[in-house]
């Protein structure tokens, strides 16, 4: 039986007091509609309906990769009128899940659980057990079995007193979906359309209304507004964290560890406070990461230790290298086994050989330095030229003096030695010497200017 995912992605969302339309918010680095998309994908949905309104345009550029289905919700008159204007896309066999754009920590287990609970009555909600209910439809049992899902607005004092309430997360057969819809009205006292009118349409068929409940209370969660986004973050991040510490991650303080894609580990490997991954990263064995460090779709073989304060971004590091503080490996990055990069040290589209060592003050950009070479503090090389970039080759057991400039185009070679402070524009011959400086001058008895007293 085919799946198909319907996600109510339309609403404004005002109280998030933004131009960015609710379900573009982002939560650990990625739009909301984004986690819900990729779960939809994760249960290898047949289909995936998006239904759009408010900032339609930019919510669907955002999302120009992904193989959904568009439909417009024009007039925004409920959740059971937003599920129906799927109907002209919507097979007529298979099963729906209906999902909302701006609850986006549902996790795929808990939807097969659904699926599974649904597939012998052709209905399934996902419910939640709280101490206060308040605001949310109240499911409404008689021994044991579903009878009605009452909104809040719509419930008795009795009924609000109930603590399982509707999350909005639903699977339905598509042909009775078909069949109810139409059917819906808007006689209540918001005058919508609410879906959860047809849990009563089902059981009026003598259909049974299958429930779950999620493992964790935080996946069905929503975000209207600023506070609850915050919030949701920090639940989501403790989940994360809480996965990695079982994988054997020693994190010094999983409060305060932010992870902004996907993180594979080896072993022992150990992430100090304030540290943001990004992207899609991996840390090999005995990896340690200092404090602060932003490290974002990037690659660390075993062994590697990164002082605090240091930024990655797309850059692949051997084993056992040494890295800052305040180190930063921009795109194009490549750094072999045992290489040094110390304080202060920018690398851009280079490649450093087996132990080179750039510790002080440097930037490499466009270059390839040779194995065992020696950068010296304050070095640069000379990449642009205000129009094109160029490229600086550094040969193996190169020594750079201090405060060399290397404009490039050019070849230093193998055993070279820079004196320092030169700036060198041609090539360098391999176990030779090179330097350029003007003559230094002395003037004996030198009398410094003075301030001129006003």
């Amino acid at each position: 039986m085919s799946t198909s995912v319907i996600i109510l992605a339309a609403g404004k969302g005002t109280r998030m007091r933004s131009t960015l339309p609710k379900v573009l918010q982002p939560l650990a680095g990625r739009p909301l509609l984004e986690h819900v998309i990729h779960t939809a994908k994760k249960i290898n949905a047949a289909h995936i309906i998006t239904i759009y309104g408010h900032g339609g345009a930019a919510v669907q550029q955002a999302f120009s990769q992904e193989n959904v289905q568009w439909v417009e919700q024009a007039e925004q008159l409920g959740t059971g009128h937003a599920v129906k204007v799927t109907l002209p896309v919507l097979p007529h066999d298979g099963v729906s899940l209906i999902l909302s754009g701006d609850v986006p920590c549902v996790q795929p287990s808990t939807l097969q659980r659904l699926l599974d609970a649904a597939s012998a009555t052709g209905i399934g909600i996902v419910t939640l057990t709280v101490e206060d209910a308040t605001g949310y439809g109240r499911i409404v049992r008689q021994n044991g079995q579903i009878q009605a899902i009452v909104e809040h607005k719509d419930a008795t004092d009795e009924q609000r007193q109930i603590q399982e309430f509707n999350t909005g997360i639903y699977c339905v057969s598509n042909a009775k979906l078909h069949e109810w819809l139409p059917k819906l009205s808007n006689d209540n006292a918001q005058g919508e359309y609410y879906l959860t009118d047809i849990i009563a349409m089902a059981i009026r068929d003598g259909m049974t209304v299958a429930s779950v409940e999620p493992e964790l209370a935080f996946e069905v969660e929503g975000v209207n507004d600023r506070v609850q986004l915050a919030a949701l973050e920090r639940e989501f991040q403790t989940h994360q964290a809480k996965q990695l510490m079982q994988q054997g991650v020693h994190l010094i303080d999983p409060a305060r560890f932010d992870l902004r894609g996907t993180l594979s580990v080896g072993q022992d490997v150990k992430i100090d406070i304030n540290v943001i991954i990004e992207g899609d990263c991996s840390f090999g064995d005995h990896v340690e990461i200092g404090a602060g460090c932003i490290i974002k779709n990037s690659v660390i073989a075993a062994g590697t230790k990164v002082q605090p304060y240091s930024i990655f971004d797309q850059a692949v590091v051997g084993h056992n290298v040494q890295i800052g503080p305040f180190a930063r490996l921009r795109p194009g990055a490549q750094l072999a086994n045992e290489v040094h990069i110390g304080n202060f040290v920018e690398v851009k589209n280079s490649s450093l050989g087996i132990g080179a060592k750039a510790n002080h003050f440097t930037y490499l950009g466009d270059a390839e330095i040779g194995a065992g070479s020696n950068i010296g503090a304050g070095t640069i090389t000379c990449n642009y030229d205000g129009a094109n970039k160029s490229k600086t080759i550094i040969g193996e057991r190169a020594f750079i003096g201090s405060n060399s400039s290397l404009v490039a185009p050019v070849h230093i070679g193998h055993g070279a030695t820079i004196g320092a402070g030169s700036v060198i524009t041609h090539d360098v011959a391999e176990n030779s010497l090179a330097f350029e400086r003007s003559k230094q001058i002395a003037k004996e008895n030198y009398q410094r200017p003075q301030k001129i007293n006003k």
